[in-house]
C-alpha cells in the first residue's frame, strides 16, 4: 500500500492571520496522526502573506510537540538560504527533542523572489551552484564526529536525521540518485518533468548508508468532499491561489467561487496540474488516486489540500485516507 503524508503550507486565509493558520496546522496534524498519515511536512517560503511557515524549524518543533508518533519534517528547507551548520544544529535539536520523528527535505530554490532572497542571504554569489557541496557538509555534521573534527554540531552530531532531496526538475533527481537519498518531486505544482525525473532517479540510484533502494514520494493535490460538486467548488480556492502566484500576485488564500475567469494559457496550466490531482467525492478520489499510483509507482504520496474553511480541509484529508484504505481492501 502506498503511504500517504501531508504537506502543509500553513495557509493564511483572507480575513485571518498567521496565529490562526498555525493553530489550524496543529489541529490538522493531530487529526492526521489519528487517521494514520505517515508524515507531516511544512515548507519554507518567504515574503508570502498567505504562508505562515517561513520559520520552518520553529513550526516543526511546535507541531512535533503537539503530537506523539507522526513523523514531522521540512518539505523543505531551502538550503542556499542557510549555512549547513545552522540547519544541522536546528534539526539536531529537533531530533534530540523528538527522536526518530524528524525529516529534513532539502531544496535548492530560494522559496521567494530575488529581492527577498538578497535580504535573506545578504549576497547572491554562487550559493545555488554549491548545493551538492552544502548537502554533503550537512550530512557530515549530522553523522558521528570523526577524530580531530574541529566543527561539531551540538545538538546534531550523531542524530543522523534522514535527508531527502526535493525537486521540480531533473537536477534533484540526478543528485538524489547519485547520493543515494530518497527523492520527493513537486508534481503537485510542477508536473512537467515528473515522469522523466522518476525514471532518471530510479535508473541511476546508488545505494547509501541511509537508503538501499530508490524511494519516490510525489506531491499530489487532493480536494475531497462528500459531494462531487462541493469538492470542485472548494478546489477553486487553491486554483485561484495558484494562478495569482503565476501572475506575480501571491496573497492570502481566497474563498471559493462559482466559476473562474482564466486565459487559455492559465487553463492549460490548470489542466497540467490536474494530472497530479484528485478532486471529487470519495469514490471519485479513490479512482483518481489509484490511477496516479499505478502510472507512477509512487512509494508515497504527499497530499496537498488548500481549502478555505478549516473544517472542510479536515474533512478532505479524512476522506482521502478513507479512499486510500478502500483501495487497499479492494
Amino acid at each position: 500500500m502506498t503511504k500517504l503524508s501531508v504537506l502543509d503550507l500553513a495557509p493564511v486565509v483572507q480575513g485571518s492571520n498567521p496565529t490562526e493558520a498555525l493553530q489550524h496546522s496543529l489541529d490538522l496534524i493531530r487529526h492526521a496522526e489519528a487517521w494514520g498519515y505517515n508524515r507531516y511536512w511544512v515548507a519554507e517560503h518567504h515574503n508570502m502573506r498567505g504562508i505562515a511557515s517561513s520559520a520552518t524549524a520553529v513550526v516543526i518543533g511546535y507541531l512535533a510537540g503537539g503530537t506523539k508518533s507522526i513523523r514531522v519534517g521540512a518539505g523543505g528547507i531551502m538550503l542556499p538560504n542557510h549555512a549547513p551548520l545552522v540547519i544541522a544544529e536546528q534539526f539536531g535539536t529537533l531530533a534530540s527533542l523528538y527522536p526518530d520523528r524528524i525529516d529534513l527535505g532539502l531544496g535548492r530554490a530560494p522559496g521567494t523572489d530575488q529581492l527577498t532572497m538578497q535580504a535573506l542571504r545578504r549576497t547572491l554569489a554562487g550559493e545555488i551552484d554549491a548545493f551538492p557541496r552544502d548537502v554533503s557538509e550537512l550530512q557530515h555534521y549530522l553523522k558521528e564526529p570523526q577524530p580531530g573534527q574541529r566543527i561539531i554540531a551540538t545538538p546534531g552530531a550523531g542524530t543522523n536525521v534522514p535527508i531527502w532531496i526535493l525537486g521540480s526538475s531533473l537536477y534533484g533527481a540526478q543528485l538524489a540518485a547519485m547520493m543515494g537519498l530518497p527523492y520527493a518531486f513537486a508534481s503537485h505544482f510542477a508536473p512537467q518533468y515528473m515522469e522523466p525525473a522518476i525514471q532518471l532517479y530510479r535508473e541511476n540510484f546508488k545505494p547509501s548508508e541511509q537508503l538501499q533502494a530508490p524511494y519516490v514520494m510525489l506531491g499530489f493535490n487532493v480536494c475531497a468532499a462528500d459531494d462531487e460538486e462541493e469538492a470542485h467548488y472548494l478546489r477553486t480556492s487553491s486554483l485561484q491561489s495558484f494562478l495569482n502566484l503565476r501572475r506575480g500576485m501571491p496573497g492570502q488564500l481566497p474563498p471559493p467561487v462559482h466559476g473562474m475567469e482564466v486565459t487559455p494559457g492559465e487553463h492549460q496550466m490548470i489542466q497540467e496540474i490536474a494530472r497530479c490531482s484528485a478532486v471529487g467525492d470519495p469514490v471519485s478520489v479513490a479512482a483518481q488516486m489509484n490511477d496516479f499510483i499505478e502510472k507512477t509507482g509512487a512509494d508515497e504520496l504527499m497530499l496537498v489540500c488548500s481549502v478555505f474553511e478549516h473544517k472542510a480541509r479536515l474533512r478532505s484529508y479524512e476522506l482521502a485516507m478513507e479512499a486510500s484504505r478502500s483501495l487497499a481492501v479492494a
